[in-house]
């Protein structure tokens, strides 16, 4: 079963992507707040449903003790919801997994841990990537800055960016509260660390939403839940593919792990086909770069 979950949770988080990219557009002001809103109710109403059926031993002071990982995260998200207003999902997404290497990076630094060679050539592919990537960006029919003037073009183009790095100072965070040696966690067991630590995050994603919310409805802006489809299907796949990720890392998470990892794949050809994105070939030469890196950092977190 672990891998249906696997693929499940790799073509799920791939659709996720596609209706991000679906429900976002340029000239829509707040549409990367309303996308926040969104997903947040989503969460929230899982997070409930979560407590309501398992009994995970939660205490509400996990919420605030788990605050700095769900805040990178959330933050991360909206810049990520920002930019695919902007940027192609076919260029975005493959920045934004190289997360994982940054993860890899910082453990060495911080952690002093050893970068096995694979890791290291993966760091090296998605490096190589992201610059040929950019090249493009700032050259030819890609040259955002004839569309959107130069500040708003380099803004848009540091979102996956910025999302990368906090995503991955989440996940470097992590490595201490998923750790039931050292996680601050209340009440928490090796059988309910996990579930604990993503109530906490979507409850919190619940909780900025309602102010997101408040903050818009103060601001006059038109915002109708039921007209969101595109935004709402996003925020149940992102949540969706949160829950099957559960079941298919507790099966064997050593070959979960490249699976899921591969999620930006589905990304790309998604984007391509149904969104008819059209990239030069440098850019896909570029993209399959980080791309691999990426499923080799997979194979390496496994």
């Amino acid at each position: 079963m672990w891998l249906i979950f696997a693929l499940a949770t790799t073509l799920i988080w791939g659709l996720a992507e596609l209706f991000y990219k679906k429900g976002s557009h340029p000239d829509e002001k707040y549409g990367h707040l309303k996308v926040c809103v969104c997903v947040g109710i989503v969460m929230g109403i899982h997070a409930v449903f979560t407590l309501l059926t398992q009994d995970i031993g939660y205490s509400f002071a996990s919420l605030v003790r788990y605050l700095p990982v769900s805040l990178c995260y959330i933050v991360s998200m909206a810049f990520s919801f920002f930019g695919v207003r902007f940027i192609e999902e076919s260029i975005s997404d493959p920045i934004e997994n190289t997360s994982g290497g940054i993860v890899c990076l910082m453990c060495a630094l911080l952690l002093k841990e050893s970068i096995p060679p694979l890791a290291a050539v993966a760091v090296i592919l998605i490096l190589i990537g992201i610059v040929g990537i950019g090249s493009f960006e700032r050259r030819g029919k890609t040259d955002r800055s004839k569309k959107l003037g130069k500040r708003m073009a380099i803004i848009a183009f540091a979102m996956p960016f910025c999302y990368a790095i906090l995503d991955a100072l989440g996940t470097f965070l992590d490595i201490y509260y998923l750790d039931i040696s050292t996680s601050p966690l209340v009440g928490v067991t090796e059988e309910t660390i996990e579930n604990v630590a993503n109530t906490s995050y979507e409850l919190t994603f619940a909780i900025c939403a309602l102010i997101i919310l408040a903050f818009l409805k103060i601001r006059g802006v038109e915002f109708e839940l039921p007209k969101q489809r595109d935004k709402i299907l996003a925020a149940i796949c992102e949540t969706g593919g949160q829950f099957t990720y559960v079941f298919a890392m507790s099966g064997n998470g050593a070959i979960a792990a490249p699976i899921i990892s591969s999620v930006c794949v589905v990304s790309l050809l998604l984007s391509r086909i149904v969104l008819k994105e059209k990239l030069t070939s440098g850019q896909y030469f570029f993209i399959t770069m980080v791309i691999t890196g990426i499923i080799l950092l997979g194979t390496m977190d496994a």
